[in-house]
């Protein structure tokens, strides 16, 4: 009788731990996130999206002509970045002058979307979670929260 109780038990805790591995609540928000981005890449006027294979949408809205970044550059933008609701949540346009970074060292989203433009181009960026500040988040921005950044490429200084 205690041979078969313990079998049972154990039994149990093996079905239960199987539900709590396999109750991976990050999938649910994963799939919210990819539902707002497919809303909002969906709605009227926003238009000429290019999903890339890292999952970045990027969206030329005018063409550069000057060189192309590519990691380890110096890159000098104007931008705004807001959810997708439309609130902004940082930007740099109306300070004196550009946002100037090296390329590779900002979240991945933003710094691929940088190496997608050549200097003087414009570009929309929509970027989920996995390619910005991820399943915690970050600078007040929440996990799971997918971001888009309107970019002007000023300017590119490549490595010395």
């Amino acid at each position: 009788m205690i041979k078969h109780f313990r079998i049972l038990v154990l039994f149990v805790a093996v079905l239960f731990a199987g539900s709590l591995i396999s109750c991976d609540p990050s999938k649910k928000y994963i799939k919210e996130e990819e539902e707002s981005i497919q809303n909002f890449v969906g709605s009227a006027g926003v238009q000429n999206f290019v999903l890339q294979s890292s999952g970045l949408y990027y969206s030329e809205v005018l063409a550069g002509t000057g060189i192309m970044a590519i990691v380890g550059d110096s890159a000098y933008v104007r931008y705004t970045g807001k959810f997708l609701n439309g609130n902004t949540f940082d930007t740099n346009i109306g300070k004196p002058k550009p946002y100037g970074f090296i390329v590779g060292q900002n979240i991945r989203g933003f710094d691929e979307g940088i190496t997608l433009m050549k200097a003087g181009g414009k570009a929309i960026l929509l970027i989920p979670s996995t390619l910005g500040y991820g399943a915690i988040g970050s600078y007040g921005i929440s996990g799971y929260t997918p971001l888009m950044f309107e970019i002007e490429l000023i300017k590119v200084v490549p490595y010395q």
